[in-house]
């Protein structure tokens, strides 16, 4: 399945770039708890394709709307889990499952963390109560900030954009309340965002590390007359927007 999302994602993106200071410590022993912001359905490609390339060696498992999985079955193949986000009872399935999923020390639990699609802009984050009661059922766990966002650079594809924040344990964070824990939380991933949305607003390649990249150039007629006028003259064909054009 794995493969099968890297090829989806590179008919459609043009690359899934992260920042070289956001590169993941993957902790030696114990659960992860990976959890993020929503900005798009984009979200648990990014997933599926992170948890390959970053915690291979982890069963990497993600909550999702019980309606959505019931769309997009697929997910239920690789790891997701069905929960109702809108009653008291989804909440304590939710609880439940990741207790069962965090009782082994080679299991990372991924979460879009404000249980909604948000901008990348919006702050404060809002971040669901329940991602601050993990560590409660987990004491042994890692938990990792991980900031997304998505953007149009100079090709058609959009770009999508990962970094990871410093770890924290939840030992560290079971000495704060439940509200000083959420604000800690929240805290943690926005620095996370804030710090990726100046790299992504520079435009500036080089200050990412491209994980996966798409196919360049507008496709069609269009680049297959390039193509043919490239040859004419002798030129070798770069289809991106920034190549030599005929």
């Amino acid at each position: 399945m794995v493969q099968v999302f890297r090829r989806y994602f590179r008919r459609h993106m043009n690359a899934l770039r992260i920042a070289p200071w956001g590169l993941p410590a993957v902790p030696r022993n114990g659960p992860v708890i990976i959890y993020s912001n929503h900005p798009a359905w984009w979200d648990a490609a990014i997933y599926i394709l992170a948890a390959d390339h970053f915690f291979p060696a982890y069963e990497s498992y993600a909550p999702i709307d019980a309606e959505m999985l019931r769309r997009y079955g697929v997910f239920g193949r690789i790891g997701a889990f069905g929960v109702d986000l809108h009653s008291t009872r989804g909440a304590a399935d939710f609880m439940r499952l990741s207790a069962e999923i965090l009782s082994s020390p080679q299991r990372a639990l991924w979460i879009t963390a404000q249980g909604r699609f948000s901008d990348v802009r919006e702050r404060p984050l809002d971040l669901k109560p329940g991602i601050a009661r993990l560590v409660e059922i987990a004491p042994e766990s890692t938990i990792i900030p991980l900031g997304i966002e998505y953007g149009f650079w100079l090709e058609r594809g959009a770009e999508a954009f990962m970094a990871f924040g410093p770890q924290m344990s939840a030992r560290e964070l079971l000495e704060l309340s439940r509200p000083e824990r959420l604000q800690r939380l929240d805290g943690e991933l926005t620095k996370v965002l804030d710090r990726l949305s100046d790299d992504v607003q520079s435009r500036d390649p080089a200050r990412f590390r491209a994980l996966l990249e798409g196919s360049a150039g507008v496709g069609g007629l269009y680049d297959g007359w390039r193509r043919l006028t490239s040859a004419m003259r002798g030129r070798a064909f770069d289809p991106s927007h920034e190549g030599r054009q005929p």
